[in-house]
């Protein structure tokens, strides 16, 4: 695929199923995540991934986080939270390592740069083939996952992507024309 094609053709795939993917097109996730944008070469980024029992780990993860808001929380909406990594094989959350103490790359830059490393994988991941969606919801603001997930005072839980086998039919994207979202000062 060539990369103008990759870039238009690029959505999200809500349903994925398995195998994750092989230790060969992780490499090559990893490592378009890495060409992001980065001012001062900071590196602002974290991945932590999950497959396997990593994934019922996350997903009591969340669910202590439902509690935690609301200890009057059934056991149905327990369970939900608990399948929720369940839809897909292989999750990557992707972490802004904010360094405050750059005064020269503010926050913002830093946490922009995370997010251009989370569409490196999207990008890297259809480009193989594969699946993958962007999700964030409030897990990814919640306090509970961010203690659970090691995060420090500063950093930020850019998203979660998920990443599979593609299942269901391809949603065609609405072709959208460049003309409304283009003011142009000349």
């Amino acid at each position: 695929m060539d990369a103008i094609s990759l870039l238009h053709e690029r959505s999200s795939m809500g349903k994925l199923v398995g195998p994750p993917p092989s230790p060969e097109q992780l490499e090559v996730i990893y490592r378009a995540a890495l060409r992001a944008p980065d001012h001062k070469e900071l590196t602002p980024w974290r991945f932590i991934e999950f497959s396997g029992e990593g994934l019922d780990r996350l997903g009591e993860l969340f669910a202590e986080a439902e509690y935690r808001a609301d200890p009057h929380i059934g056991d149905a909406a327990l369970d939900a939270a608990r399948k929720k990594p369940k839809r897909a094989p292989m999750i990557i959350a992707v972490i802004a390592k904010v360094r405050p103490d750059i005064p020269k790359v503010p926050k913002l830059e830093q946490v922009i740069s995370a997010g251009c490393a989370a569409q490196g994988i999207l990008l890297a991941a259809h480009a193989q083939g594969l699946g993958a969606m962007w999700r964030t919801g409030h897990y990814a603001f919640d306090a509970t996952v961010h203690k659970g997930l090691g995060l420090d005072e500063e950093d930020e839980l850019v998203g979660f992507i998920y990443l599979g086998q593609l299942a269901g039919r391809h949603k065609p994207l609405p072709s959208r024309d460049p003309a409304d979202f283009v003011e142009r000062w000349s």
